[in-house]
């Protein structure tokens, strides 16, 4: 029985963003046990913007934006991946790679929350209940005496959850901002100014700078997968996935990653997988689908 080209491009297109997506803080730990954290987050993104904008010009669409668009990129592409993503990979020399993608897992939760403070959201039950098993799930995952006993753990942490919030506050603004109306055109302007950010970060911070050539061939592969599968195919899968089938179903991605995530850090890694970190796991996904059954939450790709 034969499968039509567009139920294939769909099956390909889940698979990147359930199984790419998941792979990058695999990828980014790797990468980032070599390289200084807002060096690599910033060579990622801006490869990835030019390749973008490449792509964006080879498809004959106009790339012009307004002034106040481009303010607008900037300020998304502090929030999004600036922060949102730069300290993420720096708190990856701290936190296991699956550990921090259950953790953001979390994020339709602060969302939620911000949206209440921010915007006085209502909040419907099945919605409450998702925070309740959201809030239960996290603290079963940081309260492990096998974690916080961990050198720079609670630190790592803390700075990821920072991170969550600049990511909602993100997705938020963004929701509202008057931003190119073109995705390849919106992400690549994000990707670019968040990546020169990064690199005037890193060069404040004197963080060592080096050429591929000098880097070992797994931190060479590794961000080869960031920059081509995790940022250029990947995001395009999602686009296209957003225009072909249903917005609850490309957020179904929420649930995937950090199994992805967990099982590839601990084949890849040898990271520990405890049962409480399962029990976790089960209790803050579910919380997640409450939260999403109930909103049409679209998951941001930007930052991964």
């Amino acid at each position: 029985m034969s499968i039509s080209r567009k139920t294939l491009l769909i099956l390909l297109s889940f698979f990147a963003i359930y199984v790419i997506w998941g792979s990058t803080y695999l990828l980014n730990k790797i990468a980032v046990t070599e390289l200084p954290p807002f060096f690599l987050a910033s060579i990622r993104f801006i490869v990835a913007s030019v390749f973008i904008f490449i792509i964006a010009k080879a498809l004959g669409i106009s790339i012009k934006i307004t002034l106040r668009q481009f303010k607008n990129t900037c300020i998304a592409g502090f929030l999004f991946l600036t922060f949102g993503n730069g300290v993420v990979v720096w708190a990856l020399r701290y936190v296991d790679s699956g550990f921090a993608a259950l953790q953001i897992s979390a994020q339709p939760l602060v969302v939620l929350i911000l949206m209440r403070i921010l915007q006085g959201k209502k909040i419907s039950l099945m919605s409450y209940i998702g925070v309740i098993l959201g809030f239960i799930g996290i603290f079963l995952l940081v309260s492990q005496k096998e974690v916080i006993s961990q050198e720079g753990q609670v630190i790592g942490m803390l700075t990821i959850f920072l991170c969550m919030i600049s990511w909602a506050y993100a997705s938020i603004f963004v929701g509202k901002a008057d931003l190119p109306k073109n995705h390849f055109v919106n992400t690549a302007y994000q990707m670019f100014t968040g990546s020169i950010m990064l690199a005037i970060i890193s060069l404040c911070l004197n963080e060592s700078w080096s050429l591929p050539s000098s880097w070992t061939k797994d931190v060479q592969w590794s961000m080869l997968g960031l920059i081509l599968f995790g940022g250029v195919i990947a995001f395009t899968a999602f686009n296209y996935l957003l225009k072909e089938v249903s917005p609850e179903k490309v957020a179904t991605s929420t649930y995937v990653n950090p199994i992805i995530a967990l099982i590839l850090g601990w084949w890849v890694l040898n990271e520990q997988i405890t049962m409480q970190s399962i029990i976790a796991a089960i209790i803050l996904l579910t919380g997640v689908y409450f939260i999403n059954s109930k909103r049409q939450f679209k998951p941001r790709g930007y930052g991964r």
